[in-house]
């Protein structure tokens, strides 16, 4: 019994939740197993789920992770913050970098460059891009922001159905809330990015916003944009998650991202990137931190989850 306890303890050291999930001795602790497989693959639709047997702090840890699944539910989660889901983001790169998964590892980053611009706004918007709580001001009079057709807009064609919907999904079915987090926010985030730091025909969209927070966010939103093209980040398309059948080894992951940080060092947000914080892609925390100004770091919330199964292991 001792050599097979150790065994799974050793699983759960691993964060192999989803091995030891088939191998638990107890409902409770495949069920605690469960919960913690859903964090690793951010599972966000599920974070919210009850789990028997997983401590109240984890679950409200999870809970600031979870994407609301209609659009008046309570607690708002990660749109009220996109913080904690970042910091989830960071642990899971580096729990995929040591066990080696390097296609959803490059997931993760993938991910995290897609919504960058929305933490780079949470300052100004006072939330993480909820669409239930947009300022009145992003779309007021002289706006282009959610117009479609308009041809002295920036926004792609998509950008420009993706923003005409956010500003309306809030009234929608719970149906129609899903599918439009499934498709077409991401492009909301880009689209937000492009109105404060790249478009060549300013419109009034972004004058809710005071001209000096506006050079500072015009600056981070760039920046988030800028990682979006990172040879890091186009791994993805070499990944049998993208589009190639290929994973990159270590050794192009960490080539990719060398490249990447000379790519964004163009600028003090940037520049964060070439810090060594002792992340296995050193700089990415201090990077985001620089781009949501203030610090994220490494959520322990997976590191909670295995130690919590190893002591409900040690009682067998």
């Amino acid at each position: 019994m001792d050599n097979s306890r150790d065994l799974l303890i050793a699983l759960a050291r691993r964060y192999a939740f989803a091995d030891l999930g088939a191998l638990a001795p107890t409902t409770e602790i495949a069920a605690v197993c469960e919960f913690g497989h859903l964090l690793l693959s951010l599972d966000a639709e599920d974070f919210a789920a009850e789990a028997k047997g997983v401590p109240a702090e984890l679950r409200r840890r999870a809970r600031a992770c979870h994407m609301p699944q209609t659009p008046r539910e309570q607690p708002r989660g990660a749109l009220e913050s996109l913080r904690p889901a970042y910091e989830l983001l960071l642990e899971v790169i580096a729990v995929r970098w040591h066990r080696r998964e390097l296609s959803p590892m490059i997931a993760a980053v993938h991910i995290a460059g897609e919504y960058l611009p929305l933490l780079a706004f949470e300052p100004q918007l006072g939330h993480a891009g909820d669409p239930a709580r947009w300022p009145a001001g992003l779309s007021g009079q002289g706006s282009r922001f959610g117009v479609i057709g308009d041809r002295e807009c920036d926004h792609t064609k998509s950008e420009q159905s993706a923003t005409n919907r956010t500003l309306r999904v809030a009234g929608e079915p719970a149906e129609g809330w899903r599918a439009y987090f499934d498709r077409q926010h991401s492009q909301v985030a880009g689209a937000l990015a492009v109105c404060v730091a790249t478009c060549r025909n300013p419109c009034t969209a972004m004058d809710w916003i005071a001209p000096e927070p506006r050079a500072d966010l015009h600056l981070r939103a760039r920046t988030a944009l800028a990682f979006a093209e990172t040879p890091l980040v186009r791994l993805r398309h070499a990944a049998p998650v993208g589009h190639g059948f290929g994973v990159p080894s270590p050794e192009e992951m960490l080539d990719a991202w060398e490249r990447s940080r000379a790519a964004l060092d163009k600028n003090p947000v940037g520049a964060a990137a070439l810090k060594d914080d002792g992340f296995p892609l050193p700089g990415l925390p201090s990077l985001f931190s620089a781009i949501a100004a203030t610090p994220i770091a490494p959520s322990t919330l997976l590191h909670g989850v295995s130690d919590h199964i190893a002591n409900l292991l040690s009682r067998l």
